[in-house]
């Protein structure tokens, strides 16, 4: 029985190994700083509005970026700075697990921030009342039930799969396609799991997000002040452009035929799902978001005053 797998991470490097290093470093701390701020000036900032539903949702979509990219992103500079790498078998698959609980729970919250983003904007008059606080917390209960539950499943199968040939993994951490082509056993029913998860909580929740901003922008167009659709717009362009990042990797990686894809190709993908994406989003956020631009300057104009009063 195979007691570790080896990765390969990214072999053919050569002279950019540690030019590539230094950015993935830099990109993992960035995103690490930034989502943690964020979800900082939400969680502790006496603003009203900053206590909306939509920036609640924002502050657990940073703390699932960070642990997407904590999750994958150390490990993976171990791999680039020093090749081949064993990681055991056990810690390969809490690997895994954790990666699918924290790319569950990123799509649920975009998909219900795409709700929220609708009720704002379809049904203003009445979106006090619906989204109210009893809801507000059963979406994020759910979206954090979904994402730690559901691997679960996916788990169980696996630890009942034997590996017992090779042990090598052309990946930079371990996902469930590479894991499970190292199996001795029938997979066809973690297969048949897989395909549902990707289906279900994937795929519907892409076309609910669709949908959504379907009827956003029916609503935006029909819309006779022009100042009432600039703000519509602003206030989801930044929602949207996180979709079209996130999902677009995703449907790449999980839901197009695997055949004719490179493993180069595929890696690149997941360092921009793991890596890369959750960089952007708090940028993307906050270049788009004045009520965070102010409150953000506050913050640092408070600090400075407390550091110039110390030197007094």
């Amino acid at each position: 029985m195979v007691m570790e797998f080896i990765l390969l991470g990214f072999s053919d490097l050569g002279f950019f190994r540690l030019p590539f290093f230094i950015l993935i470093t830099f990109l993992y701390i960035a995103t690490v700083v930034a989502n943690l701020s964020i979800f900082s000036l939400i969680s502790f900032s006496s603003s009203h509005k900053m206590k909306s539903p939509m920036y609640i949702f924002l502050s657990h979509l940073s703390l699932s970026d960070i642990l997407i990219s904590t999750n994958v992103a150390p490990h993976a500079l171990k791999v680039i700075l020093l090749g081949n790498t064993s990681v055991p078998a056990l810690g390969c698959i809490t690997q895994l697990y954790f990666f699918g609980v924290s790319t569950i729970t990123e799509c649920c919250l975009l998909t219900v921030m795409s709700y929220d983003r609708y009720l704002a904007i379809c049904r203003p008059l009445r979106y006090m009342s619906i989204m109210n606080t009893k809801l507000l917390h059963g979406l994020i209960t759910y979206s954090w039930m979904v994402g730690f539950l559901q691997p679960l499943i996916t788990h169980t199968l696996i630890l009942y799969q034997d590996f017992c040939g090779p042990n090598v993994i052309d990946h930079f951490f371990c996902d469930v396609a590479p894991l499970l082509e190292l199996s001795c056993s029938d997979r066809t029913l973690v297969k048949i799991e897989v395909s549902i998860v990707a289906l279900f909580v994937g795929l519907l929740q892409f076309l609910f997000i669709v949908i959504s901003y379907i009827l956003i922008f029916y609503s935006i167009f029909h819309m006779s002040s022009k100042a009432g659709k600039e703000k519509a717009f602003s206030t989801c362009s930044s929602h949207l452009a996180v979709v079209c990042t996130y999902y677009g990797t995703l449907i790449i990686l999980y839901l197009s035929p695997s055949r004719g894809y490179s493993f180069s190709l595929n890696k690149m993908l997941s360092l921009i799902n793991t890596v890369v994406t959750p960089f952007f989003n708090p940028i993307i956020y906050t270049l788009r978001n004045r009520e965070i631009q102010i409150a953000l300057k506050v913050l640092l104009c408070f600090k400075i005053q407390k550091n110039e009063v110390k030197q007094i």
